[in-house]
């Protein structure tokens, strides 16, 4: 043990491998360095207009308070949505859509441009309930959504009913169970873009099974589509609340 110290103190004396060493130090630093810490997913929920059904004060200070339940997630919001086209959306991770303007101007083509160039450029997008009625002059807009109001058919009457989870293994939905809620059951949502069912339930209107949650993909953007949420009781329904935390995390991905 002796001759092994002795012996390393002699290497170290060497020049070379002083130097060595000090590269090799510096080139670790620099590493550490570079990696970003840990930092919250910024979310940003644009609303400030709904149909008279919906209350998006409401629902906006429901989203918030689950979503504010993850210490890893900081919300504002956008109460405006004619100012989208002039907002830095680069400095949130992911778009929370929770309105619809219902018999209002959609925003102007810079509004739909840098929303599509958000979420192309990776950006995260959940769209929830009648959010998917909204930007009706937008042809583009199915294909961020994955479906959209067919502007016919609306939902079963409000109440309970069973949401079936059809994807345990998604990240979003993994290790959750089919649950009960008290809500509206769209039956109104149309479009061929190819999705990722995650929920589902079945009508008493219709007989069939409609969609309730789901995925996909747009450039290099993931979109969660969540057709639940009409009131705050319904976005306070247990599984609603965690499709929502953990449908926000998965579409930030990498951001």
């Amino acid at each position: 043990m002796i001759q092994r110290f002795y012996k390393m103190k002699r290497q170290y004396r060497n020049p070379s491998v002083r130097m060595f060493l000090k590269l090799l130090f510096i080139i670790v630093l620099a590493g550490c360095s570079s990696v970003e810490p840990d930092r919250p997913i910024r979310v940003l929920i644009v609303t400030g207009m709904d149909i008279e059904a919906h209350n998006w004060r409401e629902t906006t200070q429901a989203a918030m308070e689950e979503l504010q339940k993850d210490a890893g997630i900081e919300v504002d919001t956008l109460t405006d949505i004619y100012r989208l086209g002039a907002t830095d959306l680069n400095r949130y991770d992911v778009l929370y859509l929770n309105f619809n303007n219902w018999e209002k101007p959609d925003p102007d083509a810079k509004a739909e441009a840098n929303l599509k160039t958000f979420v192309a450029g990776g950006g995260g997008l959940v769209v929830v309930h009648f959010a998917s009625g909204s930007f009706e002059s937008w042809p583009d807009y199915v294909k961020l959504a994955g479906r959209v109001w067919d502007r016919k058919n609306t939902h079963d009457p409000r109440g309970p009913f069973r949401v079936e989870i059809t994807d345990s293994l998604h990240p979003i939905t993994k290790g959750m169970t089919s649950y009960d809620t008290d809500d509206e059951l769209y039956i109104c949502l149309t479009g061929n873009e190819p999705i990722h069912l995650l929920a589902r339930a079945k009508s008493v209107v219709t007989g069939q099974y409609h969609p309730m949650a789901f995925v996909l993909n747009y450039g290099k953007g993931r979109v969660f589509h969540l057709a639940l949420g009409h009131d705050a009781k319904a976005i306070h329904i247990p599984g609603t609340a965690e499709l929502i935390r953990r449908g926000v995390i998965w579409t930030a991905g990498d951001r």
